[in-house]
């Protein structure tokens, strides 16, 4: 199997260079990517109805979301990419997917750039270490404001 590049598509500025940068290098190793979109977890049990209608609804527009950025990873990659939707906090999910599949062999996250920080999520990874989904996996950050041509050169 093709070793996987695991990137969290979220809605930060940056996440796009992370995306295109996993599909340079998935592409230039002959990998694939693979696009984790993570939908919150809605606890309000007395409201189950509306729960559920907006859980439907949130997975409706992640389904639309990971094939409109698909389209766009196959071009770059040259291969389709993976889509998976989990519920729950990112860091769970990231875990639970690293775990199910021994084929993802590099998480790829971008940092934000300025005063807001490097990001939370990438924030989180940094302290927990190289171990997720019970193994060490490398973790690649993408500065988030790189280029399309800085991209290409480094990927």
């Amino acid at each position: 199997m093709p070793r996987k590049f695991l990137v969290v598509v979220d809605d930060s500025p940056e996440f796009e260079a992370a995306l295109r940068f996993a599909c340079r290098r998935a592409k230039s190793t002959g990998g694939r990517v693979v696009m984790l979109r993570v939908l919150a977890s809605h606890s309000d049990a007395h409201w189950s109805g509306a729960r559920e209608e907006i859980e439907r609804q949130q997975r409706e527009e992640a389904e639309a979301l990971l094939n409109r950025l698909g389209e766009e990873a196959m071009e770059r990659s040259g291969a389709p990419p993976v889509f998976l939707i989990e519920k729950g906090e990112p860091q769970a999910a990231i875990k639970k997917v690293v775990g199910d599949d021994p084929d993802i062999k590099i998480l790829v996250l971008a940092a934000g750039s300025g005063s807001r920080g490097p990001g939370p999520l990438v924030s989180a990874i940094l302290k927990q270490g190289a171990h997720v989904g019970g193994r060490k996996l490398p973790v690649t950050i993408v500065p988030g404001e790189l280029t399309e041509a800085e991209i290409e050169d480094l990927a």
